[in-house]
């Protein structure tokens, strides 16, 4: 019990640390408020809605927002309390309607920890290690742990297809790619996608959490799959809406890395070695907070793993 425990609250603190680490470009300096949320409404990136969907920028990961017949469904919680109050506030600007669903693409604190704001008895959907891995952060405690009110109330394995509220939904999960519990939220009437973590644009490497077993090669073959979909709006866990063609050109950028890194281990190039062939910048010096490993060094790790 011991070991477990101690494992508990490392993996707890690993993912606070890599949580807060892609998140601290939106926290505000010491003596400052914490600027507001923006709400985007998607109509303006994606000429074949049917129904009003929103993305909330700010305070944590992207948020979606689906208005449906009777009510509302959201896709992530940002990182605070405070943030998950702003959530609903916003979303009572936009509709009357109650919020009923609440879907998670993944576990990280700045996509689940808002969930304390909202209220008690709603559906909660997931992929089941996600539930697994908050469930790990629950029994660690301490700062960032998952709100313990909040745990996924609905699972699934690889697929399931959802109609809620006169709206068609299908979660999907590839393989373990940012972690190990993603979930691809993908709206075929409305050409749809909200990848969470699975791409980032704040970060110029696909982030791989290898402490939630995350991969290398999920993440190739995750967003590999996502493509295949008929969609033309993706709504990533981080940053800007990308288009297909955006999606394409960070897939080919990421598997030219991935072929060569395999050639390199192939010539059993050490870790440095990859490194350097590849460009990869040492952390600054005095540096705050974790690095995220490059992708080559996450993939030459999971390549060379016995």
């Amino acid at each position: 019990m011991r070991n477990r425990k101690g494992f508990a609250i490392g993996f707890t603190m690993i993912c606070g640390l890599c949580a807060a680490a892609l998140a601290v470009a939106q926290q505000p300096q010491q003596g400052q408020q914490p600027a507001p949320l923006v709400v985007h409404d998607l109509k303006d990136d994606a000429k074949t809605l049917t129904i009003p969907i929103y993305w909330i920028e700010g305070g944590g990961g992207n948020t979606g927002v689906i208005v449906g017949q009777n009510g509302v469904v959201v896709i992530d919680t940002k990182t605070t309390a405070a943030a998950g109050k702003e959530i609903i506030d916003d979303i009572a600007k936009i509709t009357p309607k109650p919020i009923t669903h609440v879907m998670l693409t993944h576990s990280d604190g700045d996509h689940v920890n808002g969930l304390a704001s909202f209220p008690m008895g709603l559906t909660i959907i997931a992929q089941e290690n996600c539930k697994k891995e908050m469930e790990a952060s629950i029994a660690a405690g301490g700062r960032g742990a998952a709100p313990k009110d909040y745990l996924p109330t609905h699972t699934f394995a690889t697929k399931e297809a959802l109609t809620i509220d006169g709206v068609h939904f299908q979660l999907l999960h590839y393989a373990p790619a940012h972690t190990s519990g993603d979930l691809i939220v993908y709206l075929p009437d409305q050409k749809t996608v909200f990848t969470g973590d699975i791409l980032a644009t704040v970060s110029p490497d696909p982030i791989i959490h290898t402490e939630k077993d995350g991969s290398a090669a999920g993440w190739i073959k995750t967003t590999t799959e996502i493509l295949k979909l008929d969609a033309q709006t993706y709504v990533p866990g981080h940053g800007s809406i990308q288009t297909k063609a955006d999606v394409q050109k960070t897939l080919a950028r990421v598997e030219d890395e991935d072929k060569q890194v395999k050639a390199l281990v192939a010539q059993g190039k050490s870790l440095d070695d990859v490194k350097q062939a590849m460009g990869v910048a040492a952390p600054a010096p005095g540096g705050r907070g974790p690095r995220f490993p490059s992708f080559a060094e996450t993939d030459y790790q999971e390549l060379t793993k016995k």
